[in-house]
């Protein structure tokens, strides 16, 4: 994998409260960023994924086992 550098600015607080937690997770600010975006990275794509697989559902239609038919009447769910 070829890696690149970026600039990232911040606020001067919120920089030394991440230094602060680089040191206590025993890591890098570089590499706490890293490990912070790739999660996000495949969050991302699992989710894509999972749009896709129930897009593609809806698309060619979802078997509910009712061929078409309602078989019930709202009162019977609401009944009490």
């Amino acid at each position: 994998m070829e890696y690149q550098n970026i600039t990232l600015s911040l606020p001067k607080q919120v920089l030394q409260r991440v230094k602060h937690i680089a040191i206590e997770r025993q890591t890098s600010v570089s590499g706490l960023l890293a490990r912070t975006l790739e999660e996000l990275v495949r969050q991302e794509d699992s989710y894509a994924k999972a749009r896709e697989r129930h897009t593609a559902l809806l698309r060619n239609g979802v078997c509910l086992g009712t061929e078409g038919r309602i078989t019930w009447r709202r009162a019977d769910i609401h009944e009490r």
